[in-house]
């Protein structure tokens, strides 16, 4: 796995973080953006957050002895990771295979008005993702919206932990947070 760790850290390092003066999504100012989506979205980049994302997610089920029926969070930075999770699960152990859901950020306005869509049941239990947390802000409305449609949240997976109170944010919650890459260990800081 360190070797599929290093890639992917190289490819985050090369597609998705910038450095210089941004306005993140909770409003703060940083300097360091990071859009994972970019990495996620690619072929290589899906391939590889596949594996170490499932090999994680693995652990944690089978250290706790855990059973999952999905994975999936908010829309769009969650969707790519989800899929890619779940696409490697299906392939490496069919009968652990997770199903893939995405939350949207809103209620459908039309036809049957749900907030999540894809292979997700009230009665579920879940693992919620997120690409990048910050202040955990965008996880939290996830998790929210799981909750509110009968769903059960075993833990949270995260490509990058900005290292900014997020986790901790999310962990109060009694919601545990795997992150793939943190600020410092992406940055080696």
């Amino acid at each position: 796995m360190l070797h599929i760790a290093s890639a992917l850290k190289q490819l985050l390092l090369k597609k998705s973080v910038r450095t210089g003066t941004f306005t993140l999504a909770s409003g703060a100012q940083s300097d360091l953006y990071i859009d994972c989506r970019v990495t996620a979205l690619d072929p290589f980049g899906a391939g590889l957050i596949g594996d170490l994302g499932w090999h994680a997610v693995r652990s944690k089920i089978h250290s706790e002895h855990l059973k999952i029926d999905a994975i999936g969070g908010m829309t769009l930075g969650a969707d790519p990771i989800s899929l890619a999770v779940g696409m490697t699960s299906a392939m490496k152990n069919p009968d652990e295979a997770l199903q893939v859901f995405t939350v949207r950020k809103e209620p459908k306005g039309h036809g049957a008005g749900k907030q999540i869509e894809g292979n997700f049941q009230s009665g579920n239990t879940v693992i919620v993702v997120d690409d990048v947390i910050t202040t955990g802000g965008s996880t939290l409305k996830a998790i929210d919206a799981i909750e509110r449609e009968g769903g059960k949240v075993a833990f949270a997976l995260v490509l990058v932990d900005r290292e900014e109170g997020g986790r901790q944010a999310i962990e109060a919650r009694g919601i545990h947070v795997i992150s793939l890459f943190t600020r410092s260990s992406l940055l080696d800081e």
